[in-house]
């Protein structure tokens, strides 16, 4: 799934008042961690199929070697699958940050106590979701 010119919130139950920077707590870095540094560093680089997958590459380590032979294969059976949006990260629904994706689809983060974020929320002709709720009420 990738959205265009959509806008993300923070998920109606996110536990904090302001935008936290997520860190590893072990050795490997979790997912919203290294969602977060993509997105962070480059700012409409991505788009959802592309996250997802830089993403998973990162989790597994896998070679740049291995993605010159099989990457489009792997690419492809990964994305197969299905995989969720950012409504469903860690980013949009527990450390307050809001997803927005441009005309092409491609994300940058903003936190949820900027100015950039209230601007999205007000303006006109965006389609706005929250993040999905870590709890049923």
């Amino acid at each position: 799934m990738s959205y265009t010119t959509t806008f993300i919130q923070v998920a109606d139950d996110c536990p904090v008042s302001h935008s936290v920077i997520p860190e590893a707590k072990g050795q490997k870095a979790p997912k919203h961690l290294i969602e977060y540094e993509l997105l962070t560093n480059n700012p409409y680089t991505y788009t959802h199929d592309d996250l997802v997958f830089e993403v998973f590459v990162r989790q597994k380590s896998i070679s740049q070697e291995e993605l010159r032979e099989n990457g489009e294969q792997m690419r492809a059976e990964f994305l197969a699958k299905g995989q969720p949006c950012l409504r469903a990260s860690s980013l949009t629904k527990k450390y307050g940050w809001g997803a927005h994706y441009n005309e092409e689809g491609k994300i940058a983060l903003y936190g949820m106590e900027t100015e950039e974020y209230k601007k999205f929320v007000e303006t006109e002709g965006i389609k706005l979701y929250k993040g999905m709720r870590s709890s049923r009420k």
